[in-house]
């Protein structure tokens, strides 16, 4: 028997062996800056994430929320700490390193879309799943599946600049969905979108996480992090606070109009 704790259960009496959990940081501190002037953007970080659990991050803008989805995506390597993706610590890797276990194992949905303005919306989608070195049939076939989940495959053959900003968001969170990974890190995925083509995205973002992946969402809005199992709220790099999903859940509800 398989559980959150990240252990499998024994079989004919063989002891139980341990099994990595798809997120797990541990110390993890961050600081950047020049000329002697320091700043830190993350401070003793300890979290982990299990596979079918999503976890949101919250708090104030330059809190520390999008570093802290950068160093867990392998983006940037922590000043301290360790950061383990199924059990391998990014934080002793070089940049290539790192980007080999990025591209073999996680989704990463970017604020700014980071879409390539000389691909179409399909070979955007594509491009992972190429660098991964899937056959090209293969990578057709579920990048414009992608599309299609988010609801944009009628838009596979346009280009960044002809799409509008809703739309570029549906790319990007469609490339961070395709292929078989087993972390999604997603960066305000539903920021610039209305709330009705939100809540799709955060139903379809939900359906990978209850597959058995394992998810971080950075959001600034409560209505969207209800949807996650697990909610931390950081302030000045650290963590201040934790809540269960279903608290939030029932937050909104005593809040909405009629209530």
């Amino acid at each position: 028997v398989s559980g959150r704790g990240g252990y499998v259960g024994a079989r004919r009496g063989v002891m139980s062996q341990p099994v990595p959990l798809p997120i797990r940081m541990a110390g993890v501190g961050h600081e950047f800056g020049a000329d002697g002037i320091r700043v830190r953007a993350l401070d003793g970080i300890d979290l982990e994430v299990a596979p079918g659990e999503l976890l949101a991050v919250m708090g104030p803008s330059g809190s520390g929320k999008s570093t802290l989805l950068s160093i867990a995506g392998g983006l940037e390597r922590p000043t301290c700490g360790s950061v383990y993706i199924n059990g391998i610590d990014l934080a002793t890797m070089d940049a290539v390193r790192r980007a080999q276990v990025r591209r073999r194992s996680i989704g990463y949905v970017f604020q700014d879309y980071n879409l390539i303005p000389s691909l179409s919306a399909l070979e955007n989608v594509e491009m992972p799943l190429q660098l991964d070195g899937v056959s090209p049939a293969q990578v057709r076939e579920a990048a414009m599946a992608a599309l299609e989940e988010v609801g944009v495959a009628d838009l596979a053959d346009r280009f960044p600049e002809r799409l509008s900003g809703g739309q570029r968001q549906r790319i990007a969170i469609a490339r961070g969905l395709v292929g078989n990974r087993s972390v999604i890190l997603a960066d305000e995925p539903t920021g610039a979108l209305d709330s009705h083509t939100g809540e799709q995205i955060m139903l379809v973002l939900r359906d990978h996480i209850d597959a058995g992946v394992a998810g971080i969402l950075v959001t600034h809005e409560a209505r969207m992090a209800a949807w996650a199992d697990r909610t931390v709220f950081l302030r000045d790099g650290r963590i201040v606070d934790r809540s269960r999903g279903d608290t939030l859940r029932d937050l909104l509800a005593d809040t909405a109009p009629g209530n």
